[in-house]
């Protein structure tokens, strides 16, 4: 797709580029990246959430420009948007995580890498000129955990990110029912009912036969064995649960900031905060997991208030729009991670989708935060929204 396709008026939001990502990917594909755990009642309620938050805006005030910039473990980025991560993405588009890595780093902000990487980690970061953090699953055991910590280390990563809500897989229906883990990891013949659908999209079957299907996991490497075959991510969570425990593990094992995922209420902020995380993201990984619990918007100032100034408050889920990123960041949260909105972008058009959706995301915070009055976002507080009784407590400072 050229990037005049990407242009405005074609592509004016997030929508737009699912849309394309829906044309283009087969539907088995395009529903493993757009769909949810069982009813998806939390993945609704995950967008559904901003709404029941309204603006209270400063006018009559004078904006020349405003100040996007935020730090996040001591380093500035440009945009309080980080890409996060996103499993299989080379099977969106074979460019893959190395592609949205760069696209990131072009923005001036961070991307963080699944461990269920199709891309070795060292070629992503490379591709990046921004920080690149590492998302580990325990696939695998210690010994493998602990070599890619080393790879990790050896290449550059900034920090460690570690995903707390993976017990087991979610029963994603829409993958039972379209055969995703037979498409990803079966044999020729388990692979022959998808024909009809792959072949009516023959420039994403083209690309993904051309590189070579589906690889092995290049991150997860068992000592004497080598790279881990794909196998089916119901059973490799099933044996990657990770506990408290583990945390204190990883903090020997790795001597950068820890940064725990999947956290939704207090308790487990102040349990991660003890096992030493340098911040917690607020997380219900994307409505993937366990369905009917809480919007990540809602369980955001739960965990500010839990937490207050020890570590540093980032949040995922359900986020479309740089309106919803500044509800955030009004809420508490110094950031916010993306994940569909720009793996949207990555399965219509790799790196230039990507970027696209970083623009319009960019473009969205800016006009939000002149419409509000607010020259920063460093200076949002909560006195700029309304929120319903459920997001009632104390006030949120600006962050320094």
């Amino acid at each position: 797709m050229s990037d005049r396709a990407l242009a405005s008026p074609r592509v004016v939001n997030i929508e737009d580029l699912r849309q394309l990502a829906r044309r283009r990917l087969p539907r088995v594909v395009f529903d493993y990246l757009d769909g949810g755990a069982e009813g998806e009642v939390t993945l609704r309620e995950n967008g559904r959430a901003f709404h029941a938050v309204t603006f209270r805006p400063r006018h009559a005030v004078s904006v020349s420009g405003v100040d996007l910039r935020t730090t996040v473990l001591g380093r500035e980025l440009a945009l309080p948007v980080l890409l996060a991560p996103v499993g299989y993405s080379r099977v969106m588009h074979v460019a893959g995580e190395p592609a949205a890595a760069r696209a990131a780093g072009a923005a001036g902000t961070a991307y963080i890498l699944s461990t269920m990487s199709g891309h070795s980690l060292e070629d992503v970061k490379a591709a990046s000129s921004g920080p690149v953090w590492y998302q580990l699953y325990l696939l695998g055991g210690r010994a493998a955990a602990e070599a890619a910590i080393q790879r990790a280390r050896v290449a550059g990563y900034s920090a460690l990110v570690v995903t707390i809500d993976t017990a087991v897989a979610g029963l994603r229906e829409r993958d039972v029912r379209n055969g995703t883990a037979q498409l990803l990891r079966g044999t020729l013949r388990a692979k022959l009912p998808f024909l009809p659908q792959l072949l009516t999209h023959p420039r994403w079957l083209a690309s993904f036969l051309l590189a070579g299907g589906v690889p092995p996991l290049p991150n997860v490497v068992t000592p004497g064995q080598g790279p881990m075959p794909l196998v089916d991510v119901t059973t490799a969570l099933a044996r990657a649960a990770v506990t408290w425990e583990d945390l204190r593990w990883l903090r020997d094992a790795w001597n950068g900031p820890i940064v725990v995922k999947g956290v939704l209420t207090g308790d487990d902020a102040r349990h991660a905060v003890d096992a030493g995380a340098a911040a917690v993201v607020v997380s219900n990984h994307g409505g993937r997991q366990l369905d009917g619990v809480a919007a990540s918007l809602r369980a955001l100032p739960e965990v500010v208030k839990a937490v207050g100034d020890r570590v540093e408050v980032l949040m995922d889920g359900g986020i479309r729009r740089g309106s919803d990123i500044v509800k955030a960041l009004c809420l508490g949260a110094r950031a916010v991670l993306v994940g569909r909105a720009y793996a949207y972008g990555l399965a219509a058009a790799g790196e230039a989708g990507v970027a696209r959706a970083l623009e319009i995301l960019r473009a969205d915070l800016e006009r939000t935060l002149r419409l509000l009055g607010c020259p920063a976002v460093a200076t949002l507080n909560q006195s700029f929204v309304d929120a319903s009784a459920s997001y009632e407590g104390e006030s949120v400072k600006p962050r320094n």
